[in-house]
């Protein structure tokens, strides 16, 4: 019988290793729970939510809470709305970014260190919130969809990380033999730089589009217009504010339906705003570990 690593070890590193995997398995039980639990809750009947009878597996089968989720006009408008700002952002993000990474990898551009200074400058000192709202107001942005984009079009973080990336891993030559050749610098960096830089730009892609699908802060200050919100605004209005008024209702049971209705909604709305996130992390994932690794030093 072949022999494997862990009967090759000793006894003491066999119970250092049991009692690792033992604690890693704890701590994903510990993390999935959550996440096993609200896709239960969304496909339970909301009276078995609200009572408490939904522990692991769904109680009472049922698709009520994504029946209510697609028939709300609300809804599918801020999913729409997210869908079109992180894939106009992304373009932007993208482009912004290798346009000043590149640049700020090239030696020759002996200002580089000045200019590095002035993006990481504003990494720890910005204008807050007053002025950054004055900005967009005096550039016509507020309340358009613009305001959700160009004020995020460019993460300094994710600039230097995509910048110590290109230093590090494409080689001089490959520049002086492109200069042989009569390619010109931009040229250069579309057919030579961007190609050999699939890796980081897909983890830059997934930092910026869980940014942005994530984002509130910008559409809470900048935007009013119902008909612009993102899903995350939307989903606000029905995690905090959409409480049930038990002022207007005086049956009890129909108190309890709308209870219920509430709290399958939310479980079911969670689901649906997670689901992209969660399809973007496996088309990327073989890029992933390498891009991140790579560009991990921010010199």
């Amino acid at each position: 019988m072949k022999e494997t690593k862990f009967s090759q070890m000793s006894m003491e590193d066999k119970i250092v290793t049991f009692v690792i995997y033992a604690f890693l398995t704890l701590i994903t039980l510990v993390i999935l729970y959550p996440i096993v639990y609200v896709v239960s809750a969304s496909f339970s009947e909301p009276q078995a939510v609200i009572s408490g009878r939904v522990k692991l597996f769904p109680v009472d089968f049922t698709l009520r809470g994504y029946e209510a989720v697609f028939q709300n006009g609300k809804l599918i408008n801020g999913f729409l709305n997210s869908i079109f700002y992180v894939a106009v952002s992304l373009v932007l993000n993208l482009t912004m970014t290798m346009l000043c990474a590149y640049p700020l990898s090239r030696k020759e551009f002996t200002a580089r260190g000045w200019v590095s200074l002035f993006f990481v400058f504003t990494m720890y000192f910005s204008g807050g919130m007053v002025p950054s709202y004055i900005l967009v107001n005096k550039l016509h942005l507020l309340n358009t969809r613009w305001a959700m984009i160009i004020p995020t079009a460019m993460s300094t973080y994710n600039m230097i990380i995509c910048r110590t990336y290109i230093m590090n891993n494409i080689p001089d030559d490959l520049y002086e033999a492109g200069q042989i050749d009569g390619c010109t610098p931009f040229r250069y960096m579309l057919q030579v730089i961007v190609p050999l830089s699939k890796s980081i730009l897909a983890v830059l892609l997934l930092y910026y589009g869980v940014a942005k699908w994530n984002d509130y802060y910008n559409a809470m200050i900048y935007l009013y217009k119902d008909n612009l919100m993102p899903l995350t605004m939307v989903m606000r209005e029905i995690l905090i504010l959409g409480e049930v008024d038990m002022t207007k209702v005086s049956n009890a049971d129909a108190v309890a339906k709308l209870q219920g209705m509430s709290e399958l909604l939310k479980y079911a709305t969670i689901v649906v705003a997670s689901l992209p996130v969660v399809m973007l992390y496996p088309a990327i994932q073989k890029h992933l570990v390498k891009g991140v690794m790579v560009g991990a030093v921010k010199g």
